[in-house]
């Protein structure tokens, strides 16, 4: 069901940014990216679900390495949890994953393992939003359906002169309704290049810092431009100190060299991945292991802090390393894992960068562990 715009938002007969728009993208936006080329509903899903909060240039060789491992979408619905998170490792923001995987279940379960080509099926599968499936159903079949990504946020946002942050529910109502209404102007037939060359302009003209304004072919109709405040939209989300965590983690290792994994719960930070043993204090780290291990930390040998920055906080992880003898008891979700095995297993980035290389990725500055987080730290 498409939507239309809203009655209130400006339609023009002659939309000057939807013509100067295609015009550019024709001589100047991107045509050779891999989901371009053969263009398919379950590519173009892929694509947009690994572009969010990531750049072209990182995506790339994910999305191939990822097709080679799961060409069609019944491939990857049929994959365990494991395999698809080993193929995500290190792309991060792991929900993405984990909904990519359920909605391929859910689409071989109601939808003949094929993707909907009905916006609100669409947006009714896991960690697909209004935007997303917008997206999909204009690149995938040419669509008449707008689109908001950070980028095309950015453009409009400049470009009509809106202020106020974007994430807010009254802003992003307004902006729905204009890029509804420019939507509605693009030739039937541009659709596929019209969504492209919104978040082509916003990726390498109209950029965060320092857009390139004199070689824009919206400058000569933009507000932001004319009234010199490109640096002031769109308006920044309200600064606040990023809070700062601590937890511990024991890396250890059996007579053959091998290192015990611990998988995530379904939710919180890490969901579903396999990584250290990992908790809030020492404390709970050391009765954790005297249940657990045979052997003992007294002779453990502290590594430099592991620092990893998430969207919400900034978290700085004490690995010890020790050798043991083995588990008191097989437990569910611990495992040995060789180093050749690693590679199957979805691990996330930092933990992978650590357990190759023997210390932790490279940090600006080394910090002294001060007080132990609370249990919500290590969700």
């Amino acid at each position: 069901m498409t939507r239309q715009p809203p009655a209130s938002a400006p339609v023009p007969t002659e939309d000057v940014f939807v013509a100067r728009l295609l015009h550019w993208f024709d001589d100047h936006g991107r045509h050779d990216l891999p989901w371009q080329h053969p263009r398919s509903p379950y590519r173009v899903w892929l694509s947009e679900i690994m572009l969010q909060q990531t750049q072209v240039g990182t995506v790339i060789p994910y999305f191939l390495k990822f097709l080679d491992v799961f060409p069609t979408l019944p491939d990857l619905a049929a994959a365990s949890n494991d395999a698809v998170m080993a193929q995500w490792a290190g792309l991060g923001y792991y929900a993405r994953a984990r909904n990519l995987h359920a909605a391929a279940q859910r689409c071989v379960e109601l939808h003949d393992g094929e993707l909907p080509r009905d916006f609100d099926a669409l947006h009714a599968l896991p960690g697909i939003g209004r935007s997303t499936a917008g997206a999909i159903l204009s690149q995938a079949w040419n669509d008449r359906f707008a689109i908001l990504d950070g980028n095309v946020k950015r453009v409009l946002t400049r470009y009509h002169g809106i202020e106020g942050f974007p994430g807010l529910p009254v802003i992003e109502k307004q902006l729905w309704a204009v890029a509804e209404a420019h939507a509605a102007q693009v030739p039937a037939s541009r659709m596929v290049d019209y969504t492209q060359a919104q978040m082509d302009l916003g990726a390498s003209v109209c950029s965060r810092s320092r857009p390139a304004c004199v070689i824009c072919p919206l400058q000569a109709t933009c507000v932001a431009r004319r009234e010199g405040r490109t640096d002031q939209l769109p308006t920044p989300k309200p600064g606040k100190t990023l809070p700062e965590r601590e937890a511990v983690a024991l890396l250890l290792r059996d007579a053959r060299g091998r290192v015990l994994l611990q998988k995530r719960p379904d939710t919180g930070i890490w969901a579903q991945l396999w990584t250290l043993p990992q908790a809030d204090s020492g404390v709970v780290l050391q009765d954790w292991f005297d249940a657990h291990i045979e052997g003992s930390l007294d002779d453990a040998e502290p590594l430099p802090v592991l620092e990893h920055t998430f969207s919400h906080y900034r978290l700085h992880l004490q690995v010890l390393v020790a050798t043991v003898q083995g588990l008191r008891n097989e437990a569910e979700g611990l495992r040995w894992v060789a180093a050749e095995e690693l590679a199957t297993l979805g691990l996330p980035a930092p933990i992978r960068k650590l357990l190759e290389t023997g210390a932790p990725p490279a940090q600006p500055k080394r910090r002294t562990m001060r007080r132990a987080a609370t249990s919500q730290d290590i969700e």
